[in-house]
């Protein structure tokens, strides 16, 4: 029996969100966070996205990663006042921080143990800044 043009679709859709990678990096973990089963999220996943966005699916996410830990370390360091409001830390300085932290963090290095990091070189900038 031959598939309909909608059941090779779902069909293909199912495979890609059924991955071990968009399973083990997005699917399980987001239905763990919104307290749903992981059928559920598939299947809101399946209403929510076309299937470019279903391909694309893993690689943005992993993308997303790191745009929303520039924003965790900017918002944790206190950038968006010391950069952003009284503008003594250049855009550059603040850029270079939050990278460096990210690549660590991405190495191994635990969240915590960066942000430490990044706070006691933010001071050191500062002082340099004022001169010290």
């Amino acid at each position: 029996m031959e598939m309909d043009d909608d059941a090779k679709l779902e069909l293909m859709q199912r495979r890609i969100v059924k991955s071990f990678a968009v399973q083990r990096d997005v699917i399980i973990p987001l239905s763990k966070e919104f307290d749903c089963t992981v059928e559920e999220l598939e299947d809101v996943f399946f209403h929510l996205f076309d299937m470019s966005s279903l391909q694309t699916l893993h690689a943005t996410f992993e993308s997303a990663q790191d745009i929303c830990l520039y924003q965790k370390l900017n918002a944790d360091l206190r950038l968006c006042w010391f950069n952003g409001t009284f503008e003594v830390i250049s855009d550059e300085d603040a850029k270079n921080l939050k990278m460096e932290l990210i690549e660590e963090i991405k190495n191994g290095k635990s969240y915590e143990e960066a942000l430490k990091e990044g706070q006691l070189k933010l001071f050191e900038l500062l002082k340099k800044e004022a001169i010290y």
